[in-house]
């Protein structure tokens, strides 16, 4: 499970990437959700852990960065699953793929909570650096956005 949102695991947030299984035995590849994470250490030692109580001793871990991961790689039941734990899926402006599409403001955010999209930014950094904390207007309680990426 992920350490940050235990709800989601990490082939559900998209951090594993790839599962390599040859003459030396398992290797997951792992693609951090951004190159500072300080998960990374643990995600990559429950991983090993998890595959040795598995039957896979000596289990390893790759990092890889390129390509970045993107929060397009949350499958859509983990959007759920981060929303009835009360975090905000990532919202995304799906008019153009080619193209990075200029706002005067950011979409609405739809509260996780009421489903209400009167909200409001109240810091753009969260509990980590890949969420942000807003406010609801209607039911009145905070909650964080996993951040678009």
């Amino acid at each position: 499970m992920d350490p940050e949102v235990p709800v989601l695991s990490v082939v559900e947030l998209g951090i594993v990437r790839d599962v390599e299984l040859d003459d030396a035995g398992v290797t997951v590849v792992v693609t951090p959700t951004y190159s500072g994470c300080p998960a990374m250490r643990t995600i990559e030692d429950e991983i090993v852990a998890a595959l040795g109580a598995a039957g896979f001793p000596g289990a390893r871990v790759r990092t890889v960065f390129s390509p970045a991961w993107t929060t397009d790689w949350i499958a859509p039941e983990a959007r759920e699953k981060l929303r009835a734990y009360g975090i905000a899926p990532p919202v995304r402006d799906d008019a153009s793929e080619e193209l990075v599409p200029l706002h005067r403001r950011a979409p609405a955010v739809e509260c996780p909570y009421c489903r209400s999209t009167r909200t409001e930014m109240r810091s753009e950094f969260g509990s980590t650096a890949c969420k942000a904390t807003l406010f609801c207007l209607d039911c009145r309680q905070p909650f964080e956005l996993f951040k678009a990426i």
